[in-house]
């Protein structure tokens, strides 16, 4: 089998992938158009989130028969035309699971301690103990909306705290001994905290919206370690000025492009980075941590997310094989 490598990754990937017998052929740079004339030499790639996997390329890829995902998310490829021309699907979210679970709660903790503000304060010779005075998680509950790989890690790593654990799910009965599962209506009850762990989906799009967020009936605290499109940035910010929300920690922002590689273009005619309002406001508040799409992004997940993918692709091999 030849695979096509669209993005770097682990080396542990194409070696192990060559010495299960496949040929490997990387191309990082050329153009989707240019590599729609190639692609239909291959059996399978492999891609991050370089650009979408569209109608028009899977049928250029005459000769697929898988796609692996170095990642959690499927939302850059037309899953269902995809399946539908017998194509595999292979996606790794138990390989950045640990790290997202870990990202979503250091952002928690040093929004209730104030660790950003403190830090930058203390380096230009500030010492401001009572306005850097910090709250407790313990005695806290913890809403989440989504449990899949990601929330369960998140809801994890909250048990060594006194909190009560809390969340929305689509799918019914998934509930265990980290979290109980209630309605949405319960969940904006009761979260004192919000994390979202869903994928880009037509119903996860502008969810945390104004309607939302004013159905809550506590300020809370907001966490986004998922996909920016979730939340509507000008009404966050305007929860933000409000007192609804708190704090925000996020690790992704709507104005992200598909590849996640960049976030803002620059004006060919002036060089100037065009930056939204919302943006500019959220980039200023002390209450408001940003990271640049890293919360599964660690130097252990990297290995994962491959080690991952080379297992699923063996798996699905075999299978094959037995069944032809």
């Amino acid at each position: 089998m030849k695979i096509l490598h669209l993005d770097s990754n682990h080396p542990l990937l194409i070696e192990q992938l060559n010495a299960l017998g496949f040929t490997n052929d990387e191309d990082f740079t050329s153009s989707k158009e240019a590599i729609e004339n190639i692609i239909h030499q291959y059996d399978g790639f492999i891609i991050r989130s370089r650009f979408k996997i569209d109608k028009q390329f899977l049928d250029a890829a005459k000769n697929l028969k898988f796609i692996g995902r170095v990642g959690a998310g499927l939302e850059n490829i037309d899953c269902e035309y995809a399946e539908a021309k017998g194509i595999k699907l292979i996606a790794a979210p138990e390989g950045n699971r640990n790290a997202v679970g870990e990202h979503s709660l250091a952002m928690l903790l040093s929004l209730f301690n104030k660790l950003n503000k403190a830090d930058r304060e203390v380096r230009e010779g500030k010492w401001q103990r009572e306005a850097n005075r910090g709250l407790e998680l313990d005695g806290k509950t913890v809403g989440l909306i989504g449990y899949g790989n990601m929330g369960k890690a998140f809801a994890k790593k909250l048990r060594g705290f006194d909190v009560e654990v809390l969340f929305y799910d689509l799918k019914a009965n998934i509930g265990d001994e980290n979290a109980t599962q209630v309605s949405l209506k319960e969940l904006q009850e009761k979260a004192d905290v919000l994390s979202l762990h869903t994928p880009e989906t037509p119903l996860t799009i502008n969810m945390v919206d104004a309607s939302f967020i004013n159905g809550f009936k506590k300020p809370f605290w907001l966490i986004n370690t998922a996909r920016g499109k979730s939340v509507v940035t000008k009404d966050l910010v305007s929860a933000l000025v409000s007192g609804k929300i708190l704090g925000a920690g996020l690790d992704v922002l709507e104005y992200e492009k598909a590849s996640f590689e960049n976030l803002f273009k620059k004006d060919v005619t002036s060089s100037v980075v065009e930056m939204p309002e919302a943006f500019r406001y959220l980039i200023s508040a002390e209450n408001v941590i940003l990271t640049p799409h890293v919360a599964g992004w660690t130097v252990e997940s990297n290995e994962k997310l491959a080690q991952t993918i080379v297992d699923k692709i063996k798996s699905f091999v075999m299978q094959k094989e037995r069944s032809d």
